[in-house]
């Protein structure tokens, strides 16, 4: 793939299309108001009304939620890796095979490398509405969502049905079961019962990397967060790094790796060919390998971005060792 597209390959934060029926609790009461956004691939939703912002993907997904005060994601869980940092507000984490196992505080900043095989959720406890971003594993997204039972049979009251096709169905709008379609069977207890119940004190140092504590690290080099050997280990089939205004040169350099850039403070001016743009926070862009391009923070104060690349290692899982 050409520089000449580009252009094509940064979604504007402030150009994200939502989706508010992307997922079967999108009708329960305190998750109705949750807006899912796909940004690189087809991600998990649920809902053919989602927009997918850049069709293919580079060996994962990148998406995000947004979210108000006291709305929450429901407990689910997926077949690869769920990596999440938080753009803005303050985010409680939980999970459990009833959401009470163990949770964690994310601040604006921090990640988190939810482990697979156990159900989690998260929930914007703080004033105003905000954001977390997401880096999912595989190009299929670990192929779709495995909800706790008691989201599949809460939602069914509210009157959302989730096909075995995967695939929402809406009762309130007439909508019902195609022909040859059946509901998504829901997991019994002896197999809910067979997923990881870890404590806090399992997870979080593991598994959560604090935004300052990142922003230490750096100074001549982009410091390695999730890698076999970074400050999180894991090979989930990508690496995220963190960089700073001081950790990356204003060189033009190529790989030959799919490289995400998902800016996290201030502005940042992406220059490539004989053309240049300014990344805002929130914003995305998706550099195809081979393409020569240099970063450069543009104006003083804090500045800050995490990077993504695609690894050889296949889309993973993280268990528990």
């Amino acid at each position: 793939m050409s520089a000449a597209n580009m252009h094509q390959r940064i979604v504007r934060y402030g150009e994200l299309k939502p989706c508010k029926t992307a997922f079967i609790d999108a009708h329960t009461p305190g998750s109705d108001k949750k807006e899912n956004f796909t940004i690189i691939g087809a991600g998990v939703s649920e809902s053919a009304d989602q927009h997918v912002h850049i069709s293919d993907t580079p060996g994962f997904n990148i998406g995000a939620a947004g979210q108000p005060p006291k709305c929450r994601n429901s407990l689910h869980t997926h077949t690869t890796a769920e990596v999440f940092f938080v753009l803005s507000g303050r985010w409680r984490f939980f999970w459990g095979n009833t959401g009470d196992a163990g949770e964690v505080i994310l601040e604006e900043g921090d990640l988190i490398n939810i482990p697979t095989h156990m159900f989690r959720g998260f929930e914007n406890i703080g004033t105003d509405y905000g954001m977390i971003m997401a880096v999912l594993g595989g190009d299929d997204a670990g192929g779709g969502v495995v909800w706790a039972p008691q989201v599949i049979e809460e939602a069914s009251n509210h009157g959302l049905i989730l096909g075995d096709n995967g695939v929402l169905y809406n009762s309130k709008n007439n909508e019902s079961l195609p022909q040859g379609v059946a509901p998504m069977p829901t997991l019994s207890a002896a197999e809910v019962a067979k997923f990881q119940q870890p404590a806090a004190h399992e997870v979080v140092p593991r598994f959560v990397a604090r935004y300052w504590d990142m922003i230490a690290m750096a100074s001549d080099q982009p410091v390695s967060v999730l890698a076999a050997d970074g400050m999180l280990k894991d090979k989930p089939g990508f690496e995220i790094d963190l960089i700073n205004r001081t950790s990356i040169s204003n060189s033009p350099y190529s790989t030959e790796r799919h490289e995400i850039l998902m800016i996290m403070r201030g502005h940042w001016v992406l220059s490539w060919a004989q053309e240049q743009t300014v990344l805002a926070p929130g914003d995305v862009c998706a550099v195809p390998p081979g393409v020569e391009h240099s970063l450069e923070a543009s104006m003083s104060g804090e500045a800050s971005l995490f990077r993504v690349r695609n690894t050889d290692d296949p889309a993973g899982a993280t268990h528990w060792i």
